[in-house]
């Protein structure tokens, strides 16, 4: 027992003598494989690395929705979801994508062209009596709203057999422009082009006697200029008619409506000055590219003041407008949200954008831009040119020096800019102003050259949603609106649209050898001659008198 108790204490001490060795051997090993357990673990790391690389993820993105739930105690809980949808993925594609066919070209343009000679039964100035009456007209507006009515009053000189002075423009309007007819247009070559079909003189000889001041009636036609105003120079044997915008029907015999493409599209040429810079520009655009898209923009403060529209300003933009738009004391208001489901407010910079782009236009797709002041300036149109970088106006393309003799006209400016417009591959217009449509005719008898207008009543729906789709459902969406806004031929039926923008009666379509004349075709967007009277004229009886320098609610509707 003593034995025992007295070895314990050595064997005690062996025992741990001998952990203590055995512990010091474990660790010389395990700072052996040190290095060789952490070159397993780096080689293991990178790999897996280098396989979540070279793998897709199994999502992309995704969608971070808010579901609200009303729970029995009227509380509002918010549970934040990741919903992984691939489709709701709306980006942008640098280029246009697949169209199916030529963006630069219309389809079935080389079956149709332009025909506005006249027929056997129109009496020209040698087969009518010698008249002694006198027809001086006052234009209205801008100079395209003036262009209709320059073009109008040769007809109703026509309808009147009156001798034609040439027309007075507007120098006094909300566009303070005060050059006359011969500073624009070609008045020498007016009054030679159209002298078989109605004589034209400069000025209003003294013989005349005192002229009668009068206004015909809007969309006055052949009949009720022969109850209306011949009656009047069995009085006086001049007659001047003020205001002279949209004062001739849409509707008249394919003879008087071929007069009025004569005037239109032939006999009204822009002076040299004019016409040679505007030539340049276009020379400018095609030396950066073979093709190239002319857009009227049209979205200065003042046409978007009228709109009554509203694009997310906020409380600044509603501000601004508002004091604009005050300037029309007698303008109604109106709903914002309602003129844009109408369609009737112009496109954002940013929206047409991505129309175009829907439409197969491309980034590299050079842009001409005629228009004004854009409303928000460089920060509006920052989207527009962030999607068409090769971005062009007159006052870029041309030097300061170049624009210095028409800076201080507005009709003259705008000539340059509808000269470039009317010679682009493509043009595409924001509203459907007279600029717009003056162009559109032009363009479809010239051979239908693609003329895009924005279905805006059906876009906006799919722009207020576009981010609940893939931009290939959108695009997709984008090319069906816009079937019958291209300005192909046959877009609208017989008897509707505006006669400047459709000039179905001056369109032949070939067949075979033969013209057939077109008496008009297909789609129902065209407005009728009442609905086109209700459209043109919705603000008609709006005037302001001028004690405040106020513009006049159809002037701003002009260009």
């Amino acid at each position: 027992m003593s034995m025992t108790k007295k070895r314990t204490p050595e064997f005690i001490g062996v025992q741990i003598l001998q952990g203590l060795i055995f512990r010091h051997h474990r660790r010389r090993r395990l700072h052996r494989l040190l290095p060789l357990f952490s070159a397993v673990s780096g080689c293991s790391l990178l790999f897996f690395a280098i396989l979540l690389f070279l793998c897709p993820p199994i999502s992309n993105r995704g969608v971070h929705r808010v579901i609200v739930l009303n729970t029995s105690f009227n509380n509002r809980v918010s549970t934040h979801i990741n919903v992984e949808r691939e489709k709701l993925l709306f980006r942008v594609p640098m280029n246009g994508g697949m169209m199916g066919g030529d963006i630069w070209t219309s389809n079935r343009s080389n079956f149709f062209h332009g025909c506005s000679n006249a027929g056997k039964n129109f009496l020209t100035t040698e087969m009518k009596p010698e008249s002694k009456r006198y027809l001086l007209i006052a234009t209205s507006g801008g100079l395209n709203q003036q262009r209709t009515g320059i073009v109008d009053a040769v007809v109703a000189a026509y309808i009147l057999n009156a001798t034609l002075v040439v027309p007075k423009l507007d120098q006094k309007s909300f566009w303070k422009d005060a050059s006359n007819f011969s500073e624009i247009f070609d008045v020498e070559w007016f009054i030679k082009y159209l002298s078989e079909d109605v004589k034209i003189i400069n000025q209003l000889p003294e013989k005349a006697g005192k002229v009668i001041t009068t206004r015909a009636p809007r969309k006055c036609n052949k009949k009720c200029y022969e109850t209306r105003i011949l009656p009047i120079y069995q009085r006086k044997r001049a007659v001047q008619l003020t205001k002279f915008d949209y004062r001739l029907s849409n509707r008249l015999a394919v003879d008087l409506q071929k007069l009025r493409c004569r005037v239109n599209y032939h006999a009204l040429r822009f002076t040299d000055p004019i016409f040679d810079l505007g030539m340049k520009l276009v020379q400018r655009m095609r030396m950066k590219s073979k093709h190239y898209v002319a857009l009227h923009l049209r979205f200065e403060p003042d046409m978007l003041a009228f709109s009554g529209c509203y694009y997310g300003g906020g409380e600044k933009e509603t501000k601004e407008l508002g004091t604009i738009r005050r300037r029309w004391k007698t303008l109604h208001m109106k709903n914002p949200d309602k003129e844009r489901r109408h369609g009737k407010c112009p496109l954002s910079p940013e929206e047409v954008g991505l129309m175009l782009r829907a439409l197969g236009f491309g980034k590299d797709v050079h842009i001409y831009v005629a228009s004004g002041e854009v409303y928000g300036g460089e920060e509006t149109l920052a989207p527009l040119k962030a999607l068409f970088p090769n971005f062009h106006t007159k006052e870029t393309i041309a030097s300061e020096e170049e624009l210095a003799q028409f800076s201080s006209y507005s009709s003259r400016m705008a000539a340059l800019d509808f000269i470039v417009c009317d010679e682009s591959d493509v043009f595409v217009a924001n509203n459907n102003g007279n600029m717009a449509k003056i162009l559109a005719g032009k363009r479809r008898y010239s051979g239908h050259k693609p003329t895009i207008r924005p279905n805006a009543k059906k876009l906006y729906r799919l722009f207020h949603n576009r981010h609940n789709m893939t931009w290939e459902e959108f695009a997709s969406l984008v090319r069906t609106f816009q079937i019958g806004f291209m300005g192909e031929p046959n877009e609208v039926k017989p008897g509707r649209g505006e006669f400047h923008e459709h000039p179905l009666s001056c369109i032949c379509e070939k067949s075979g050898s033969n013209d057939v004349e077109r008496n008009g075709d297909s789609n129902d967007e065209g407005f009728s001659e009442d609905e086109q009277e209700l459209s043109e004229t919705e603000y008609e009886g709006l005037h302001i008198r001028r004690d405040s320098g106020s513009p006049e609610v159809e002037e701003i509707l002009s260009d």
